[in-house]
């Protein structure tokens, strides 16, 4: 008997029933330290069409710079009621959005502060894996100094800050593929 591989397969359908008409979700309940913010993140596939059956995880530090997280020991406060990770699934507009709190800033193993970010996790037809990116805040004096900024390529660096619209939602559109493509990181 002749053995193969199994064939890879996207992330199909039977992974998208688990989550239902999730377009939004709330990290921050009542009470929780911080600037309360709205996160809008649209997906694309690489021509720039919408993907309307695309899944997106978020997880941050709260609004103090600590992660909700048993190996983050700093002696910074914790909230209770903000765990820092949300998922919700995209609309038929491509959109995903997210109630949370601004993050504080982390350290970087190597010394030094990140500047605020959202980690930021696709999930989508045609991706074999979850593709992993971060969402900065655009007008942040600290993305001067942001370690991991600093690696991406300056052209590129846009495709991961957000932007303010006129309602105060921080909007991020996440590409695919493409010439707007999202710089993604290994994980």
């Amino acid at each position: 008997m002749s053995r193969a591989l199994t064939p890879s397969q996207t992330i199909g359908p039977f992974y998208f029933g688990t989550v239902t008409n999730a377009y939004r979700q709330d990290l921050a309940m009542p009470g929780v330290a911080g600037e309360r913010i709205e996160i809008a993140l649209t997906l694309h596939d690489a021509a720039g069409a919408i993907v309307p059956d695309g899944l997106l995880e978020i997880w941050q530090a709260n609004s103090h710079g600590r992660y909700n997280h048993p190996e983050d020991r700093r002696n910074l406060p914790l909230d209770p009621g903000f765990e820092g990770f949300g998922r919700a699934s995209t609309d038929t507009t491509g959109c995903a959005r997210f109630g949370t709190v601004k993050p504080g800033r982390v350290p970087w193993p190597a010394g030094g502060l990140q500047a605020a970010h959202v980690n930021i996790s696709v999930f989508a037809r045609g991706v074999l894996n979850r593709l992993a990116t971060r969402l900065y805040f655009e007008g942040d004096p600290a993305l001067a100094e942001d370690p991991v900024l600093a690696m991406v390529e300056p052209s590129r660096r846009a495709t991961l800050i957000a932007t303010r619209d006129e309602a105060g939602v921080w909007r991020l559109p996440l590409y695919l593929g493409g010439p707007n493509e999202t710089v993604f990181f290994d994980c």
